[in-house]
């Protein structure tokens, strides 16, 4: 009988073997994934190298699509095995969110509302915003200067017509120099008249004043709006000098005091532009201006 021959390997073969590293990979009881590799560092001695993942389980909400694809059937060489990729042939790095936008506005300076407003004067031909203390490129009220240049604000300005036509003599208990109205010049006992204003002022003529107002309102809207009770007179919406975008009041004159008196009782407490109106009485400034 013969005797079974011992196929033989090759010497290459064993070496192989030999050089290829050894990798162990297990789960402890504290359910931690320990991988344990073997490989040759630069001085050529053989190392250890131990590499522990625990993992956590996160949720995160995903498309619906997304999440039906990751329930597919492995196909191919990776038929039957478990869900999840394999670790010997996939590497599981993080999730990278892709947003796609129209540019890279981010390196873009963001523009202030006071570039806003200059390009705004700029185009509407008003000409390049200076300031009057410092000569700036900025509004005079957001001068970095004007605590100490304060003073200068009217230094420039040319004298009066009056104070330099009509000598005016110091009143009773004032300095020399000092300027003295018209009103009070010479023994006179007349007070002093106010400028006239297009329609009257505001005491002269039956005025409301309206409170609780957007900040878009315009005097065409409430002239608009007032307008239905009767003749409106003068509409004046207060506004911030150097933004123009309006404080929340305005007021509204007519010619009859009537038609007034009705407008208030009919606007008063109603709703306008999703804000509720607050109508009354103007009443007259402390100072009689």
């Amino acid at each position: 009988m013969a005797a079974a021959t011992i196929p033989k390997t090759s010497w290459a073969d064993d070496v192989d073997e030999l050089d290829q590293p050894k990798i162990e990979d297990y789960v402890d009881e504290n359910g931690i994934r320990v991988t344990i590799e073997y490989a040759i560092n630069d001085e050529g001695k053989k190392v250890k190298i131990t590499r522990k993942i625990k993992r956590t389980l996160q949720k995160s909400v995903v498309e619906h699509t997304v999440a039906e694809r990751k329930k597919w059937a492995k196909f191919g060489k990776e038929r039957g095995n478990k869900e999840g990729p394999d670790r010997a042939t996939t590497t599981v790095g993080e999730n990278v969110t892709l947003k796609i936008s129209a540019g890279n506005k981010s390196s873009e300076p963001e523009v202030t509302p006071e570039q806003n407003i200059k390009t705004e004067l700029a185009k509407a031909g008003a000409g390049k915003v200076i300031c009057r203390l410092c000569k700036g490129d900025h509004f005079t009220a957001k001068c970095p200067y004007k605590d100490s240049l304060a003073g200068l604000e009217t230094a420039d300005l040319p004298p009066a017509d009056d104070a330099a036509d009509v000598p005016a003599p110091a009143a009773s208990g004032a300095t020399g120099g000092k300027y003295v109205p018209p009103s009070m010049r010479g023994g006179a006992s007349r007070p002093g008249e106010s400028m006239g204003r297009p329609g009257g002022s505001r005491e002269d003529l039956p005025t409301l004043r309206v409170t609780n107002i957007s900040e878009d309102t315009q005097e065409s809207d409430l002239r608009e709006l007032f307008g239905t009770f009767g003749r409106v007179a003068r509409v004046y919406v207060g506004r911030d000098r150097e933004t123009g975008i309006g404080k929340g009041f305005a007021f509204v004159s007519f010619e009859e005091r009537a038609i007034a008196q009705r407008a208030m009782e009919k606007l008063n407490g109603k709703g306008y532009d999703n804000l509720i109106l607050s109508v009354q009485w103007s009443q007259p400034r402390p100072d009689g201006r």
